[in-house]
């Protein structure tokens, strides 16, 4: 039987010798591998924490201390020590165990996870949760040096500070190099030793001590910390996180174990803030990860001896691509557009963009609040930015979209991608709200194409349209339409007709107009004529042509893949209310007041109610209903 076998809680791996923890690395990183070669995931971070993982377990009494990963991309080797190995098959799967870090899973689970760069705010509110509770437990934040990028970050550094809570310790994973290179074992060797808490404890003393001697106390501390800063910072990069009133040790090797053992034993129960600078490479013990850890952070099913997708590149192109191949097709006859994204160059399909148009991009790192504001500048000096972000990260933006964007109406893009239901990554990936938080904000206009035809002309719209522009289209394959070589703009808030049918009237919106086609085709099979209107705007609303089709067809569904509350289908209702349209019976189809886990697309698509079967069966009911 393997270590790993043998391990059902934290707590087993203490029993274990340094040695043998060496060994479970090895089998974590084999398992880790295997799975993720088959349900696809983040392995690349997470083969690069496995040795940090289990000092971590080590030293500290999990889940009495509280572990809180970063985003979570990195916990695999954490869910596989707490008793969810056995469970472990079932990664990223419908009904199986999530991808993040999530209290409801585990009690091991610090905190829910998977936006980047909360682990720091959290970490000091569960640490002055547990001092008003008497509770006396370390809390440990891990955050990469990614998610340092994020304004968030430094907010919950300045209040630790300020707030100067002991028990609260912060490992900054550095998996990448981007704050500083590790410079050797001089320097593992002096966080080592600094850490020791008898020399915590001197320094500590000592401080108290000048601070009481008369007159003089303040002006020789502040001259020994400026010493002791002095000296630290020949070897170390700590003056940072010094500032913000961290004890600051590192940088060490994230791999060693021995080093990272003995170096949190020292700094556990800590009497002020700590931050723990670990070095980490990620990928680490899979070679084609380490070769190309951007591909595998988040990749699909793989041949683990190769290191190549299993996914045979069929000929239509993603959503994102298409983006993509449009920008850099703009951009080559206006020279005023301009893309930003927020560290994902590569998911928003913006490397040939970068390549052709260096100096016209701009990755702002995990910072998308400045990069609405940021874009908002480049536009108040009649640039055309393009602000590239996923639908559930643009959220984090909501005051700069309203407030820096829209009061004063600048021609900023926002092309929104993973509009929708996302597939795996579940219920802090899904961008299920975008259309109810852009809706309300003046000046916002927001389209969704059907297909990635549409999608084409729409990003035309948006460049040509002299204000705040969403353009918001779904993961994965497009439709299999053409794509013109110089599409045309489409007027602004014009929806269109695809077919008419006397029975039953369908407003859709965005990918949901096509389950509305194949839906109408069953429909008719069963004597039921459809109408279907492809609304291609949320805001404005095309409101000529629904009170005139509502007044006509007074049986109607609105279908989105979106939450109901305040999305598509609530402004068409507010649009009949504002007409006077009446005599109507109107049903909307989309995801109810919930949030969606994670599984396959399509299975999600059914279980929540919005796929072509959906439409079918409501559509059958409503006809059903003799109107008076």
């Amino acid at each position: 039987m393997s270590f790993l076998e043998q391990i059902n809680t934290s707590g087993n791996i203490k029993d274990l010798s340094r040695q043998e923890l060496k060994i479970l690395a090895k089998e974590i990183r084999t398992r880790i591998i295997d799975v993720v070669s088959r349900n696809g995931g983040h392995l690349a971070s997470s083969l690069g924490a496995v040795e940090l993982t289990l000092a971590i377990h080590y030293v500290f009494d999990l889940p009495k201390d509280t572990l809180i990963w970063d985003v979570g991309h990195q916990s695999y080797a954490h869910k596989l020590i707490t008793g969810r190995n056995d469970r472990f098959d079932t990664l990223r799967q419908y009904k199986g165990i999530s991808g993040f870090s999530k209290t409801k899973e585990s009690p091991y689970d610090g905190f829910t996870v998977g936006h980047s760069s909360t682990s720091i705010s959290a970490g000091l509110g569960i640490c002055y949760g547990k001092y008003l509770n008497n509770d006396d437990s370390d809390v440990i934040s891990v955050i990469g040096d990614g998610s340092l990028t994020a304004g968030l970050a430094y907010e919950g550094l300045n209040q630790t500070g300020d707030l100067k809570k002991r028990n609260l310790i912060v490992i900054l994973n550095d998996n990448d190099m981007s704050i500083s290179r590790n410079v050797g074992s001089l320097s593992s060797f002096l966080s080592r030793t600094f850490s020791a808490k008898y020399l915590q404890t001197m320094r500590n003393q000592f401080g108290a001590f000048l601070k009481s001697l008369p007159k003089i106390g303040d002006d020789m501390y502040k001259i020994a910390k400026r010493s002791e800063e002095s000296f630290k910072t020949f070897i170390t990069p700590g003056m940072l996180f010094e500032a913000f009133n961290f004890d600051y040790f590192g940088p060490i090797d994230g791999h060693n174990l021995d080093h990272l053992i003995d170096i949190l034993d020292n700094i556990k129960n800590p009497k002020d803030p700590i931050l723990l600078h670990v070095t980490t490479k990620k990928g680490k013990g899979y070679k084609p990860a380490e070769e190309n850890p951007v591909y595998f952070h988040g990749v699909g099913a793989f041949a683990i001896e190769t290191g190549k997708s299993n996914k045979k590149p069929g000929p239509i192109q993603t959503y994102t691509q298409i983006f993509g191949a449009q920008m850099v097709k703009m951009a080559r006859t206006n020279q005023k557009i301009v893309a930003v994204t927020a560290a994902m160059p590569e998911g928003t399909g913006l490397i040939q963009f970068s390549e052709q148009y260096p100096e016209r991009f701009f990755d702002v790192g995990i910072a998308e609040q400045h990069a609405v504001t940021f874009a908002a500048g480049l536009a108040s000096r009649g640039l055309k930015p393009v602000v590239a972000i996923y639908s559930t990260f643009l959220q984090r933006a909501f005051d700069q979209i309203l407030h820096d964007v829209c009061i004063d109406s600048y021609p900023v893009v926002f092309a929104i991608d993973r509009g929708g239901i996302v597939g795996e990554d579940g219920p802090t990936h899904h961008g299920l709200f975008d259309y109810s938080y852009l809706r309300c904000m003046p000046n916002m206009v927001i389209m969704a194409p059907k297909d990635e035809a549409e999608l084409s002309r729409m990003l035309v719209t948006a460049i040509n349209y002299d204000g705040p522009c969403a353009v918001r289209y779904p993961r994965g394959t497009a439709e299999g339409f053409t794509v013109e070589d110089d599409p045309k703009p489409i007027e602004i808030g014009q929806a269109r007709i695809i077919q008419e049918g006397k029975d039953i009237l369908i407003i859709a919106i965005g990918k949901s107009v096509c389950e509305s086609v194949k839906a109408a085709r069953e429909l008719e099979n069963k004597g039921i004529g459809v109408t279907i209107i492809n609304a291609r705007f949320v805001k404005p609303l095309d409101t000529r042509m629904i009170v005139e089709q509502a007044s006509r067809i007074k049986k109607i569904i609105t279908v989105e893949e979106h939450v109901l509350d305040g999305g598509f289908g609530s402004a068409v209702l507010e649009c009949l209310a504002d007409a006077g349209v009446a005599g109507y019976l109107l049903r909307r189809i989309g995801i109810q007041n919930t949030f969606v886990e994670h599984g396959p697309q399509d299975v999600l698509r059914k279980d929540y109610g919005i796929d072509r079967d959906a439409i079918v069966k409501e559509a059958v009911k409503l006809h059903a209903i003799e109107l008076k």
